[in-house]
């Protein structure tokens, strides 16, 4: 049915007082925007500026649920203070990563500023459920343990997850030997990865990724890659093995040939060898003291020396001789 003209006449009359009310004549706030980074739910938008006041501008935030009525955003309900504030972003987990909304609830956001009496029109954002609209950053705390041909990665989730029946994280291990191809293994659910198989003393680069996986809506939100580390194997047991048979063949080897080459010098240069390791002859001790000091009676010290000692000599006595021996020595006698 359409309206009469007295009912016309009423609704422009209602929207000229409207138009003419200054409550409606504050403006707005502008390009608002929610920010969900792993456990992170922040609003910001732009601030409103007025050049005929010196009063600063504050704003007011809201919420609700799917079939809820509007809440303030206070600390009774969601744990931050976002109601008459000056600053132009609210960031429901300021307290804590577990506060802010329930990450699978629907929640609808709105928004307006405040001068006074003043007040602008409701900026409403449209709904997002957390699981479904976040941002998942890499794996954080990533340690990386070589191994005997392997590489041990720890590391720990973007963030935490309550309950972890309806929604958990995966993960992708991106790695490649440098210069070579990259390879993918996963997904784990462990926090854990060992990467087998590797050669030994290479390096190799790689990059932890996380997916999260919501089943109640079979949801997947893959996540940002890590920042690319190299490292380098350690030797597995085989190699460890080779590596001693090596060095024993390679010592053996450098002492045969040491050893021969010494032989061979020695045979060559045996004369200047003798020459070099041959006592020189060495003074008579009367003579080097005469040396020292000529007015010492050396020629006496020499003949004292010199004289003739008294011959030490045995005695034999024959005592019998057989018969043809005794007639040889009478014969000779």
């Amino acid at each position: 049915m359409r309206p009469t003209l007295l009912e016309k006449g009423a609704l422009s009359q209602r929207m000229g007082v409207a138009s003419r009310n200054p409550l409606s004549q504050l403006p707005a706030p502008q390009h608002p925007k929610i920010r969900l980074y792993n456990a992170e739910q922040v609003l910001s938008w732009e601030p409103v500026a007025l050049s005929n006041s010196t009063r600063p501008v504050v704003y007011r935030v809201q919420f609700k649920y799917t079939d809820s009525k509007w809440f303030m955003a206070d600390i009774m309900s969601i744990g931050v203070n976002c109601t008459q504030i000056t600053a132009t972003e609210c960031d429901f987990t300021a307290a804590s990563p577990s506060a802010g909304f329930p990450m699978d609830f629907n929640v609808t956001l709105r928004l307006r500023a405040e001068l006074g009496a003043l007040h602008s029109a409701w900026v409403t954002m449209p709904w997002f459920q957390h699981y479904r609209n976040v941002t998942v950053g890499p794996p954080e705390n990533i340690e990386v343990t070589p191994g005997e041909g392997s590489l041990i990665i720890r590391f720990s989730s973007p963030f935490d997850i309550a309950d972890t029946s309806t929604a958990f994280f995966c993960y992708y291990v991106h790695y490649w030997e440098k210069g070579g191809i990259q390879q993918v293994k996963g997904p784990f659910r462990s926090n854990s990865i060992s990467l087998d198989n590797l050669k030994p003393f290479r390096a190799y680069c790689l990059q932890v990724q996380a997916q999260l996986l919501w089943n109640k809506s079979n949801i997947f939100r893959v996540g940002h890659l890590s920042n690319i580390s190299c490292y380098e194997t350690m030797a597995d047991a085989s190699t460890e093995l080779q590596q001693v048979i090596l060095i024993s063949v390679g010592t053996f080897s450098l002492l045969s040939v040491l050893a021969g080459a010494c032989f061979f010098l020695v045979l060559k240069y045996r004369g200047l060898i003798k020459y070099w390791f041959h006592t020189p002859p060495s003074i008579p001790l009367q003579i080097e003291e005469y040396l020292k000091d000529p007015t010492q009676p050396i020629l006496e010290a020499l003949d004292k020396d010199s004289s003739p000692k008294d011959d030490v000599w045995d005695s034999v006595s024959i005592i019998s001789f057989p018969e043809k021996e005794q007639e040889d020595v009478l014969q000779t006698l």
